[in-house]
Parts: C-alpha cells; sequence; structure tokens
C-alpha cells in the first residue's frame, strides 16, 4: 500500500477481501482507505434493479435501514482487513450494533456514502464507528461490533 493510505478499490479487489456476493454484497467501490488515521470511505449505488425493491414499500421504494446497517458493516471489514493485516483471511462476523440511529430515508438513485473508522480490538472483538450519507446528509449511524472467525 503506498503510503498509509490507498485509494480507489475497485469491486475485483473487493471481492477478494469480502466473502459476500450477489445479492448480499452491499460495497460497490471503496474511495479510500488510510491506515494512519484509520478510517475506510467507501460507495453503494442505489438503483430501482435492487431486489429488495420488490417487496420493501412497493410504490414508494426505500432501501431497508438493516441493509444500509449491512452496508456499513462491509464497509467496516474492508477496513478491518487492512488495518488488521494478520487477519485478512478471516471473516468478520456482525457481533453486535450500539447507537444505531436512522435520521433519513434512502431512494433508488441515491449514492450511499459509508465512513467507518476508528478500529479498537480487544480480543477477538473489534469495535469500529460508522456513518452513512447521502449528498453529506447523514441517513445512518452506528457503531459496530465484529468478531474476528
Amino acid at each position: 500500500m503506498e503510503g498509509n493510505s490507498k485509494k480507489d478499490i475497485k469491486i475485483e479487489e473487493i471481492l477478494e477481501l469480502l466473502p459476500h456476493r450477489y445479492p448480499f454484497l452491499m460495497v460497490d467501490r471503496v474511495l479510500e482507505v488510510n491506515l494512519e488515521e484509520e478510517y475506510v470511505i467507501a460507495i453503494k449505488n442505489i438503483t430501482i434493479n435492487e431486489p429488495f425493491f420488490q417487496g420493501h414499500f412497493p410504490g414508494r421504494p426505500i432501501m431497508p435501514g438493516v441493509l444500509i446497517l449491512e452496508a456499513m458493516a462491509q464497509t467496516a471489514a474492508v477496513g478491518l482487513s487492512m488495518v488488521f493485516p494478520q487477519h485478512k483471511n478471516k471473516f468478520f462476523v456482525l457481533a453486535g450494533l450500539d447507537r444505531v440511529k436512522f435520521r433519513h430515508p434512502v431512494y433508488p438513485g441515491d449514492i450511499l456514502v459509508i465512513e467507518a473508522k476508528g478500529f479498537k480490538m480487544k480480543g477477538h472483538i473489534i469495535r469500529t464507528s460508522a456513518v452513512a450519507k447521502v449528498e453529506d446528509k447523514i441517513v445512518a449511524e452506528a457503531e459496530i461490533l465484529a468478531a474476528v472467525k
């Protein structure tokens, strides 16, 4: 990695870092990973073609909050695999969520920008905080706990 940051991680590398596949891969691109400041920024493009829109509020499609949280957790997992390279080939399993807040709905056509930061490890549990935004407006935030498996 160039210095302590890496920019523009495309889907091919994301598929190497995350075990998720369609329809559960919720990270389309990683814009930046900064190891020194311990943050990762990723995006998820929200299209009307997402399978969840068929049954979630038909006629008034909004992205389910649980999937926003999943996108946040997957973004955190990308950061975890780089901040803790000794665990790169292991799974990061969602172990808990604290201080979850949903602030605004996410609609088809939105670009979800997710930042996870501050990776702290205690035993096999890692804690990080994440914020999801659309057009610089916070739509969700949470503290995420992941277990290394």
